[in-house]
């Protein structure tokens, strides 16, 4: 066994975990040792992220279809990573969506649709696995949340909303689940480099760039690390905290 590696043996899973932030953190968790399970709606790009990484040595990564908005799939993913590896350890909450607008064009769907996704997702997944932590009496819980979470954004009002709700759900568990071994954070990442952020327009793009004080978007590997942070024995005693990753944006 390698010392080095900082998730020797732990079971994570990492919702959204095929593209993005989600992708990256998969690769960075398989190659410090721990199993992961690549939790993802798109199916024809988790088996083919999994198909790679197999080729690439990682035997430990698989890839289960879930829809984190609809509670009997979550419920069905969890029971495939517990029969896949024989427990759970770390949960990654890192699937999200966008469907912006104006708060006078926003329209119903939109709003339910982002809060199916970026909050309930994040309740469903959590309630699902905390059995499993609880009864070994250990476990890290991950959450993502964002900068405007914190502060708000114009055309973002479901947004917005999910990601200060998670910051919110994160502290109630960490209170809750905290005497019972178990540690619950957030990361609250700023502008990061995604197809969701590269969408919008260059000028948008330049604008947001300009904002940030080390004059660059974040990559998706600045998150993973700082999942890493908090998943590993290093963020044994962080519980409840928001770790803002955004280069200095919300100073």
């Amino acid at each position: 066994m390698d010392a080095g590696k900082r998730l020797e043996n732990k079971v994570a899973i990492v919702t959204g975990g095929a593209s993005g932030i989600g992708r990256e953190t998969v690769m960075l968790f398989l190659q410090e040792g721990a199993k992961v399970a690549i939790a993802d709606y798109n199916e024809q790009v988790g088996m083919a992220f999994q198909n790679e990484l197999r080729e690439c040595g990682y035997e430990h990564a698989t890839y289960v279809h879930v829809d984190v908005s609809d509670e009997t799939s979550v419920a069905l993913m969890v029971k495939i990573v517990e029969e896949t590896f024989s427990t759970i350890d770390i949960l990654i909450n890192n699937a999200g969506i966008t469907q912006d607008a104006m708060l006078a064009k926003m329209t119903s769907d939109q709003w339910h649709r982002v809060i199916g996704v970026n909050l309930n997702g994040v309740y469903f997944c959590t309630k699902a696995v905390i059995p499993y932590l609880i009864e070994k009496g250990a476990g890290k819980i991950i959450n993502t949340s964002s900068i405007v979470g914190l502060s708000g954004n114009i055309g973002q009002t479901n947004y917005s909303a999910t990601k200060a709700g998670v910051i919110g759900m994160t502290k109630t568990w960490a209170k809750e689940l905290g005497r019972k071994g178990i540690t619950v954070n957030a990361v609250a990442p700023g502008f990061i480099e995604t197809s969701m952020a590269l969408q919008v327009p260059e000028k948008v793009l330049e604008k947001m760039v300009e904002q940030v004080p080390l004059k660059r978007l974040g990559q998706p590997s600045d998150i993973a690390k700082a999942y890493l942070y908090l998943a590993s024995s290093d963020g044994d005693y962080v519980n409840g905290a928001v770790l803002e990753v955004n280069g200095g944006l919300s100073i």
